[in-house]
């Protein structure tokens, strides 16, 4: 019976496939980029604000001492909370910082925001949902959490497809988490595995108002557009909100698209006024003695050598500036530039594999072995997706080979006893240069959920500080030191071996993990 209705998905309609306008590059330097801000707000700041982490432990120990110290605002995005022991210390000390904001004078000022995926977060017995009932028991005017719940799982579907499976019709899967000023942009949920040993991404922006900004609203517009979590378990949409499954769809995706677009033009148009005035501000002749003023004040910020672009794909509400950024950049990717690009789930849409075996970089594309998926030992069908991860994977190189392709596009796959790998994101190496300038992090995974089904958010960071660029190089060696390159033996290993009947259903669920 499962097995049947792991192809219940299929009744969905497909997604139309919109390409990209075509968008070039400017020619010169580091930030070349530039092009991005004419569809995301640009944050330009100091490289110095800019740290990249290397492991699970030290992404755990950060938000617990984020959490601690934040005053104003704890606003978290993650697919899911797990509910072991690391996730309850999290959840307590939460319940710490909100007791000692309510204990100081005045009234409170600490905002708790948190947004999960309403089906993986409801998952089982005990939950995501159950391990925060306690917040908002104690702590009703300061606590919000939100459930997505995608509006392509509605009616019979809905009825038919059993909990964990009903996950393959779409999620809200973009991993934020911010504490104050200071924002953590990853791949990595909120889960005792992901602070221990699944290898993921994270990268700290400290004392970053603008963009801490952005991420809120952000949140919260998803938030308003979700089911809210209730004291007593129950779910509810806020007054006047149609809701995801049970009202008209295209009613629902059109305030979502309203909602998500007005936080991103709102601050797009933000950041374009504060680069005008920053501009004209540093032109000669104007108004120096305001500007000696200001230096002599402190208050005078430095030149930026670091721009963050936040780019969200949300395909359900028509949003998808992520998957137009990637494909430009892609495409435009000049020879003799290297293009490092990483995914816990080897899955690549139809028009990133055209782009990547059409264009004129090299690539190194890290991969999980079978060993380290996410899915290695499960149980039942889902123990399956590894072997289907390695078919695809061979296809794929087949289709380098076929092409005679193999020394400018490398596949190598990630092994590492004992841990698995999550890592996603890509880094951008311009020609003659032995350092990164670009880097993409966050959620998504390049494959046909990230770009069609999910709700996703990474941010495009480029930098012409050397020191930043030598961190982002040691996060990409790091992760590269721990593979091996993919040559036709690989396939002949008998852990590579792939059942017939994986590889006649792997063509028709390819597009639901």
């Amino acid at each position: 019976r499962s097995s049947w209705l792991l192809l219940a998905p299929l009744l969905t309609p497909p997604v139309p496939v919109i390409t990209a306008p075509p968008c070039s590059l400017c020619p010169e330097g580091a930030h070349r980029f530039q092009w991005i801000r004419n569809l995301v707000p640009e944050f330009g700041i100091s490289s110095s604000h800019v740290k990249v982490l290397s492991s699970p432990a030290e992404f755990y120990e950060l938000l617990k001492v984020q959490i601690k110290a934040a005053k104003q605002r704890v606003v978290m995005a993650s697919l899911y909370l797990g509910t072991g022991v690391l996730e309850q210390e999290l959840v307590y000390c939460l319940e710490e910082t909100l007791e000692k904001s309510l204990q100081a004078e005045g009234s409170p000022d600490l905002r708790v925001s948190i947004l999960l995926d309403y089906t993986r977060g409801s998952r089982g017995r005990k939950n995501s949902r159950t391990m925060l009932i306690p917040l908002l028991q104690r702590f009703p005017e300061q606590v919000r959490v939100s459930l997505f719940h995608t509006p392509n799982l509605r009616g019979l579907l809905r009825l038919l497809i059993p909990e964990r499976f009903n996950e393959t019709i779409g999620l809200q899967h973009i991993k934020v988490y911010l504490f104050d000023d200071n924002v953590i942009l990853s791949g990595a949920n909120l889960s005792d595995l992901y602070f221990t040993n699944r290898q993921d991404r994270y990268v700290l922006l400290r004392d970053s108002p603008e963009i801490a900004d952005f991420f809120t609203e952000l949140v919260d517009a998803i938030g308003d557009v979700s089911l809210q979590l209730q004291q007593d378990d129950t779910v509810q949409m806020m007054e006047g909100m149609v809701h995801p499954y049970q009202g008209d769809k295209v009613a629902y995706c059109e305030i979502a698209n309203q909602r998500v677009m007005e936080v991103i033009n709102s601050a797009r148009t933000r950041q374009e006024l504060l680069h005008e005035k920053t501009f004209h501000s540093s032109q000669p002749g104007s108004s120096l003695l305001s500007q000696q003023g200001s230096q002599a004040s402190g208050s005078l910020k430095p030149e930026p050598d670091t721009w963050i672009y936040p780019l969200i794909q949300m395909k359900p509400f028509g949003i998808q500036i992520d998957e137009m950024v990637t494909e430009t950049l892609l495409t435009e990717a000049e020879r003799d530039a290297r293009i490092y690009l990483t995914t816990g789930y080897f899955n690549l849409t139809q028009a990133y594999m055209d782009l990547i075996l059409g264009t004129r970089a090299e690539y190194r594309i890290l991969l999980a072995s079978p060993e380290v998926n996410g899915f290695f030992g499960a149980k039942g069908v889902a123990g399956a997706i590894p072997a289907a991860y390695v078919y695809i994977e061979q296809q794929f190189y087949s289709e380098v080979c076929c092409l005679q392709q193999q020394e400018r596009v490398q596949l190598q796959e990630y092994s590492r006893a004992g841990w698995t790998f999550h890592a996603k994101g890509l880094w951008l190496y311009l020609a003659g240069s032995d350092l990164p300038c670009l880097t993409l992090i966050g959620s998504p995974n390049f494959g046909y959920r990230s770009v069609h089904r999910d709700l996703e958010a990474q941010v495009a960071i480029v930098t012409e500080n050397k020191a930043l660029q030598q961190q982002l190089h040691q996060e990409q060696e790091q992760l590269y030191l721990c593979s091996g390159v993919v040559s036709t033996s690989t396939f002949e290993q008998p852990s590579r071996y792939v059942k017939l009947w994986v590889k006649l259903v792997t063509p028709f669920i390819k597009n639901f993990f």
